[in-house]
């Protein structure tokens, strides 16, 4: 595959800003295995393999099971998953496909029923943080490098 444009390199850093942020969200009171498994499905909603794989890893290292990963496509049909951790996956779906906005007065409503106004807010810049991510892995046709340096590239 061939990479049409580096885009962690040139003479403005874009990405500067998306690391600070990311930074914040590991900072933030979200548990650090809700957040891999926000970043993992909208990446597999977005067909982002780099994405994947990054996420997958981190994942593994902390602690996320197996199973959990495997199901974690079909986490509808399965019995793996917490309520606020459903309530979440649905919202990363919902905001990554935004044609379904008629859904998203219901699925706030669970989503408050889990979570407080600041896991909120970590979740929401979650989603849109990973699927600013996607989309330059994506539109840059895949920088499918070793999912050890991720945020490196940034600096």
């Amino acid at each position: 595959m061939t990479q049409r444009y580096d885009p962690y390199k040139g003479e403005q850093n874009y990405v500067q800003g998306m690391v600070k942020t990311e930074e914040a969200l590991a900072a933030s009171p979200l548990d650090a295995k809700l957040r891999h498994l926000i970043k993992l499905r909208v990446s597999q909603i977005n067909g982002c393999a780099y994405c994947v794989t990054m996420h997958l890893k981190e994942a593994r290292g902390d602690g996320e099971t197996q199973q959990r990963l495997d199901h974690l496509a079909v986490w509808r049909e399965v019995e793996d998953f917490t309520p606020a951790e459903r309530a979440a996956l649905n919202w990363a779906e919902l905001l990554t496909h935004l044609p379904q906005t008629r859904e998203l007065d219901s699925a706030f409503g669970a989503l408050e029923k889990h979570f407080n106004a600041e896991e909120i807010r970590a979740i929401n810049f979650s989603i849109v943080m990973i699927n600013a991510w996607n989309r330059l892995a994506v539109g840059a046709h895949g920088r499918h490098l070793s999912a050890d340096a991720p945020l490196a590239l940034a600096s």
